[in-house]
C-alpha cells in the first residue's frame, strides 16, 4: 500500500497554508474590491522557498540512507569474501611449488599480502569533524609556546627563544650520521653477498651443501651480532650519545637487523626449492634488496604495489609535521615534565611522591604517546612511502577503537606486529608443530619486552626495567583479561584508562630515575648498584643539585 503523508507533515501544512492564502485572497478581493498583487507575490515566493528547502532536506536524507545502506553491504561482502590481491603485486605460485615449499616454510599460507591502500588518518582528515581535532592539537601547541614566552618574559624581563634541550638531546649529530651511513652500507652489501654465495653453493655442483649452509649461516649470525649488534651499541655507549641521537642509532640498528632477517628468511625456501627441483636459481636482484632496505615495511617481497607519481607537496607536508611534533614534544617536556621532576627528585622516594608523580605525568605521557604515533607511524613512514612510491600505507589500524589489548597490540604498530607475527609467532608454532600456542605468545611478548627495554637502557644510560615489567606482567595479563570477546564502549573506556595510567607510570619513573642518576652519581659502581634504581636511595646535596639544574 502506498504511504500517505501525515496530516501534520510539512507538505500538508504547506498545502493548507496555500488554501488559506487563496481563501484570504478571495476575501481580500471581495472585501476591498481589488487584488493586492505584491501581497500575493510575496506569499508565493515564501511558499516556493519553503518547498525548495523541503526538497533539499528530503534529497539529503535520501542520500544519507543510501550511503549507509551501500556501506553496510560493502562491509558484509568484505567479511564474507577475502579481497582479491592483484597478481602483479606478488609472484603467482603453482600448486606443485606450494607443496614443495610446504615442507620448508610454515604451513600457514603465503604470508602477508601487500595491496595499494591509503593510511587511515589521511582518509579521516578529509572529514571536517576529525580535522577539527587536529586543529585543537595545533591550538594547544600555540598555547604551550605562548605560556613559555610569557613565563620567560615575567621571570627574566625578556623573550627567551632558546632550544637548549633540543640542542642537547640531538648532540654529536655528525657522529650519528657517520654511524648510520656505515650501518646502511654494511647492511646493503654483507647480507646480500653472503646470501648470493650461499645460494650458488646450494644450486651449483659444490659438495657438502649442509656444510656450506652451516658456514654461511654462522657468518651471517656473526655479522648480525657484531656488525649490526655490538659495534653501533659500542659507539653509542662509549661516546655517551645524548638520548635522541642514541635513539637514532639504536632504532636503526634494530630496524636493519629485522630487515636482514626478513630478507634471508623469505628467500631461503626459494633457493632450497630450486635446488631440490634442479631448476634455475631464483634469487633477488640487488636493486630489489636495496629498495626493501628503505621501504617502510619489515616483510621482504620482490615486488610491492607502487604509485605512478611522487607527490612532493605531500612529502614536504609530512616532513613539516614531523618537525612540528618535535617542537611539540619539546614544549611538553619544558612546561609539564622538567619543572615537576626537577623538584620531585630532590625529595625522598615514598609512596605519596610516587602516586602524585604518576597522576601528574598522565597528561604529558598521553601527549607524548600521540606525538610519537603521529610523527613516526603516520608522517615519517608516509613521507618515505611517498618518496619510494610505496603504495601499501597500512602502517597502523584504528587502534583507538580497540576494546581489548589484544586488538590494540595488533593495530597500534602494524609494521612491527607483522614481523613478530610471521617470524616469531608463526615460526615458533611451525617448529613446535602447533602444539604450544600459549608459549608462542609468551615468547613474542618476551622478545618485544626485551628489545624495548634494551633500547631504553642504552639510550637513557641506566637500567630500570619499568617497560619490561609492564609488558610481561600487565601486558600479558590484560591480553588475556581484555581479549577479543570483550565488546562495547565500556571496554574501550577501560582500555584507554589503562593506557593513560601506564603512560603516566612510564614518564614518572623514568624521569625520576633520570634526575636521580644526575643528582646522585656513583664514581665506581658495582654490578649490583648498576642494576639497582638510583631513585630509590638518592639524597642529593646542594652542590650536586646546583650543578645539575641545567639538565
Amino acid at each position: 500500500m502506498p504511504a500517505f503523508p501525515d496530516l501534520k507533515s510539512p507538505i500538508v501544512m504547506e498545502s493548507s497554508q496555500a488554501e488559506e492564502l487563496q481563501g484570504n485572497g478571495d476575501n481580500h478581493i471581495n472585501n476591498n474590491g481589488k487584488l493586492e498583487v505584491e501581497y500575493v507575490i510575496s506569499k508565493k515566493l515564501q511558499l516556493k522557498r519553503k518547498a525548495e528547502h523541503l526538497r533539499s532536506d528530503l534529497i539529503r536524507q535520501f542520500d544519507n540512507h543510501v550511503s549507509e545502506l551501500v556501506d553496510s553491504l560493502i562491509e558484509e561482502s568484505v567479511s564474507l569474501e577475502p579481497a582479491p590481491v592483484p597478481a602483479n603485486f606478488s609472484p603467482p605460485m603453482s600448486d606443485k611449488e606450494r607443496s614443495k615449499l610446504g615442507n620448508i616454510r610454515p604451513p600457514h599460507g603465503e604470508g602477508k599480502q601487500f595491496v595499494s591502500r591509503r593510511s587511515l588518518l589521511d582518509e579521516l582528515f578529509e572529514v571536517n569533524h576529525i580535522r577539527t581535532i587536529y586543529h585543537m592539537f595545533i591550538a594547544l601547541l600555540i598555547l604551550f609556546i605562548l605560556s613559555t614566552l610569557v613565563v620567560d618574559f615575567i621571570d627574566q624581563g625578556r623573550l627567551v627563544l632558546d632550544f637548549d634541550l633540543l640542542v642537547y638531546v640531538f648532540g654529536q649529530f655528525p657522529l650519528v650520521m657517520c654511524t648510520w651511513i656505515c650501518m646502511c652500507v654494511s647492511a646493503s652489501l654483507v647480507p646480500f653477498m653472503l646470501f648470493q654465495t650461499w645460494a650458488v653453493s646450494q644450486c651449483g655442483s659444490s659438495s657438502h651443501p649442509r656444510l656450506w649452509s652451516l658456514l654461511y649461516g654462522s657468518a651471517f649470525l656473526l655479522y648480525q651480532a657484531v656488525g649490526l649488534g655490538f659495534l653501533p651499541t659500542y659507539v653509542a655507549v662509549s661516546n655517551s650519545l645524548p638520548p635522541a641521537s642514541c635513539f637514532i642509532v639504536i632504532l636503526e640498528q634494530v630496524r636493519l637487523m629485522m630487515k636482514t632477517h626478513s630478507f634471508v628468511r623469505e628467500n631461503i625456501p626459494r633457493v632450497l626449492s630450486s635446488a631440490k627441483e634442479k631448476n634455475s636459481l631464483l634469487v633477488p636482484q640487488l636493486n630489489q634488496y636495496l629498495y626493501f632496505l628503505f621501504a617502510p615495511t619489515l616483510i621482504y617481497r620482490d615486488r610491492y604495489p607502487r604509485n605512478p607519481v611522487i607527490r612532493w607537496g605531500y612529502v614536504a607536508t609530512k616532513l613539516l609535521q614531523v618537525l612540528g611534533c618535535l617542537f611539540y614534544a619539546y614544549y611538553v617536556f619544558v612546561r609539564l615534565c622538567i619543572p615537576q621532576f626537577r623538584s620531585i627528585s630532590l625529595q625522598l622516594f615514598d609512596l605519596r611522591a610516587l602516586v602524585l608523580g604518576v597522576f601528574n605525568s598522565i597528561l604529558p605521557g598521553v601527549l607524548v604517546l600521540f606525538l610519537a604515533f603521529f610523527a613516526f607511524l603516520h608522517c615519517w613512514l608516509n613521507a618515505f612511502a611517498e618518496m619510494l612510491r610505496f603504495a601499501d600505507r597500512m602502517f597502523y589500524k584504528d587502534w583507538w577503537n580497540s576494546t581489548s589489548f589484544a586488538n590494540y597490540y595488533r593495530t597500534w604498530n602494524v609494521v612491527v606486529h607483522d614481523w613478530l607475527y610471521y617470524y616469531v609467532y608463526r615460526d615458533f608454532l611451525w617448529m613446535s608443530g602447533k602444539r604450544f600456542r600459549a608459549a608462542a605468545m609468551f615468547f613474542v611478548f618476551t622478545v618485544s619486552a626485551v628489545v624495548h627495554e634494551y633500547i631504553l637502557a642504552i639510550c637513557f644510560g641506566f637500567f630500570y626495567p619499568v617497560l619490561f615489567c609492564l609488558f610481561m606482567c600487565f601486558g600479558m595479563m590484560f591480553n588475556f583479561i581484555l581479549h577479543d570477546q570483550r565488546k562495547g564502549p565500556i571496554w574501550n573506556i577501560i582500555m584507554w584508562t589503562s593506557l593513560f595510567l601506564g603512560q603516566g607510570v612510564i614518564i614518572c619513573l623514568y624521569s625520576q630515575e633520570w634526575y636521580a642518576q644526575r643528582y646522585c652519581p656513583l664514581t665506581e659502581p658495582s654490578f649490583l648498584e648498576l642494576l639497582t634504581p638510583r631513585s630509590w636511595s638518592c639524597h642529593p646535596h646542594e652542590d650536586t643539585m646546583v650543578e645539575s639544574q641545567g639538565m
